[in-house]
């Protein structure tokens, strides 16, 4: 069934880890962003929400999000798939991502940014700095940032 509250979704949060996803939905309401947010928990579960499938087929895929924050390290479809799907797509590949996950690793990195994502984050460690990250991601993309309408 069709809910009203996606259609006002911005944000599409995909994490696997309860805890970081806590800390960053806790952050992102600091700024009064979540009313807008759709946490997913894992790749597979972004894909069909982006493009109305599976679980979320009743949805209007002509709504989507204006972020993607996306972590690598999920189950079932990780992060570099999401991106490359999304990116691939015409409905989607104009959406910005961020990558928002624990790997430094310069091969996630590169692949990233060869797949188009806007942004790599690599999530502090320590709990006032990830709260800040999260909270200055949501602010500047969804905030400041200016996208194609």
């Amino acid at each position: 069934m069709h809910n009203l509250q996606d259609n006002l979704i911005s944000i599409l949060y995909a994490e696997d880890n309860p805890q970081d996803s806590e800390l960053t939905l806790r952050s992102l309401k600091r700024h009064n962003l979540t009313n807008h947010l759709k946490l997913v928990r894992d790749g597979e579960e972004a894909l069909e929400y982006l493009y109305a499938t599976g679980r979320y087929s009743e949805r209007d895929k002509t709504q989507i999000p204006s972020l993607i924050l996306l972590d690598l390290k999920m189950p079932k479809v990780d992060g570099i798939e999401v991106l490359r799907q999304v990116r691939n797509n015409e409905l989607t590949k104009m959406i910005p991502v961020v990558i928002l996950t624990s790997s430094a690793e310069e091969k996630d990195i590169v692949e990233s940014y060869r797949l188009g994502v806007n942004s790599y984050v690599v999530k502090p460690l320590e709990f006032g700095k990830f709260s800040d990250v999260a909270s200055e991601i949501g602010f500047y993309w969804i905030l400041m940032n200016k996208s194609i309408t």
